[in-house]
């Protein structure tokens, strides 16, 4: 891993907490939201970050920061498939 991706990993662990900060106790986010407030240009190329966005969401629910939801249920971040939501550990 290079210094860049530790740097981009780090911004989108503290977009994460800070999105959900922002918002009420109970709110989610999406990795999305995350992705675009980390991406510098124009356009979509925050959608490469996507990846990386769901990867640094599974680090802070190793952390104990934060949960991985699908239809309003926490879920184990190694089994999510498909879109997942962000919240605050409860």
């Amino acid at each position: 891993m290079t210094d860049t991706e530790r740097q981009t990993d780090r911004r989108l662990e503290r977009a994460i907490l800070d999105l959900l900060e922002r918002r009420g106790p109970s709110a989610t986010i999406c990795p999305s939201d995350a992705a675009r407030a980390v991406y510098e240009g124009d356009g979509d190329g925050w959608r490469a970050l996507m990846e990386p966005a769901r990867r640094a969401a599974r680090r802070l629910v190793t952390a104990g920061e934060v949960e991985i939801t699908q239809s309003g249920r926490p879920v184990d971040p190694a089994h999510a498939r498909g879109p997942i939501r962000i919240r605050r550990t409860r």
